[in-house]
């Protein structure tokens, strides 16, 4: 019983730490594929894929609104870029070498035919074609999963606890299938879950089927582990991903990895995030490298900081991405950095926000032209 009352005491400080400070990529003030297996033209395979290190440090994009953004007309580069190939080139000639994206199971649930397994495998053609690693972010929902919302997507939400396993796995090795389908060869990390700080798959009418962690932490054990089976099935040698807020939330990490550690998930690698404000990007940065020094040691897993982001116009942005990048690259365990939608700019935001009410985002690293800004440069 003593135990049951620590873990509680730990489990409300490390929502409370949470609630305080959510990542600013996926709040309604600024941010963040259907199951279909459709196969594409062979005209859209890759022909020859340039080889890919992987073991090099990934300095990485979440470019995941690219093609909203050409289908919206808007360029890169200084107009020179119209589309998706010269995009990612353009991309590489920055010094980027892995592209993370996002799917979502039925993004037309929520009025956008972007982010569902079709889109993500035009996004990940390309990027292969360019030679670039690629982490898939499964979000497990028909929308943007993050701290505070994690909504079960449409057509699972009668589901038992077995049939939404099964859904995990079905789903993550359909869109798997259908990069592998359309000539993509590998896929370096599969993130399983987006900024799960309380778990995926909020199912709170059902204690026996949700993954909220604080009320069935079994559950999002299980949950993880179906992602991570059914990823291995497609690609043996991907690295599964579990993604949390605040990478400067020590607690938070502690309390976590250790109740996945309990329920025995199976997953490789610990993704954060990190985002900021130009009064404590020192702080956080020197609290997160801590952080993935400590989570090496106590759990064994590497760390990869799967999205970072300041205001594009922001004096310290520079300072922010130099600082970040060097202390990530020289500490031990930590497979590399994501900036998150660094393409975005000019006020553009996507349909869905506008249907939300949500304000533009505005953290990317392009300037007013779509060209990069000095602190994307960093990557080179």
């Amino acid at each position: 019983m003593n135990k049951l009352k620590t873990m509680m005491v730990a489990l409300f400080c490390a929502l409370a730490l949470s609630a305080c400070g959510s990542s600013d990529d996926t709040s309604s003030s600024s941010n963040n594929g259907s199951s279909n297996n459709s196969q594409n033209n062979d005209n859209n395979k890759p022909s020859e894929q340039p080889s890919t290190n992987t073991t090099a440090f990934a300095k990485g994009a979440d470019v995941s609104w690219v093609t909203e953004m050409l289908a919206d007309g808007k360029t890169f580069n200084n107009g020179k870029v119209t589309d998706l190939d010269g995009f990612m080139s353009y991309m590489k000639s920055l010094g980027v070498n892995s592209i993370r994206m996002r799917v979502w199971v039925n993004p037309q649930n929520e009025g956008t035919s972007y982010c569902d397994v079709n889109d993500v495998t035009k996004k990940a053609v390309a990027a292969r074609k360019a030679g670039m690693k690629l982490m898939i972010d499964f979000h497990y929902s028909d929308t943007w999963a993050d701290p505070s919302n994690q909504k079960v997507p449409k057509a699972w939400s009668s589901y038992s606890f077995a049939q939404m396993k099964q859904a995990v796995r079905d789903h993550t090795k359909s869109v798997l299938e259908a990069l592998k389908t359309a000539g993509v060869d590998s896929v370096e990390w599969v993130q399983v879950g987006n900024e799960t700080n309380d778990g995926m798959l909020w199912n709170d009418n059902d204690a026996s089927v949700t993954g909220k962690c604080s009320k069935n932490p079994s559950n999002f054990a299980a949950y993880v582990t179906a992602g991570y089976t059914a990823a291995k099935s497609v690609y043996p040698k991907t690295k599964v991903v579990v993604h949390l807020a605040e990478g400067q939330n020590a607690f938070l990490y502690s309390w976590m990895f250790g109740v996945l550690k309990k329920y025995s998930a199976s997953y490789d690698v610990i993704g954060m995030s990190l985002y900021p404000k130009d009064s404590n990007w020192s702080s956080y940065i020197s609290s997160c490298i801590a952080n993935i020094k400590s989570l090496k040691t106590t759990f064994g897993k590497d760390v990869v900081i799967s999205e970072i982001g300041m205001a594009w116009d922001s004096s310290q942005a520079d300072s922010f991405v130099k600082t970040i990048l060097a202390n990530a690259k020289t500490t031990d365990g930590c497979e590399g950095v994501f900036y998150w939608e660094p393409e975005v700019y000019g006020g553009w935001k996507p349909a869905d926000y506008t249907t939300k009410g949500w304000n533009a985002y505005t953290k990317g690293a392009f300037d007013t032209t779509g060209s990069a800004t000095t602190a994307f440069q960093e990557f080179k």
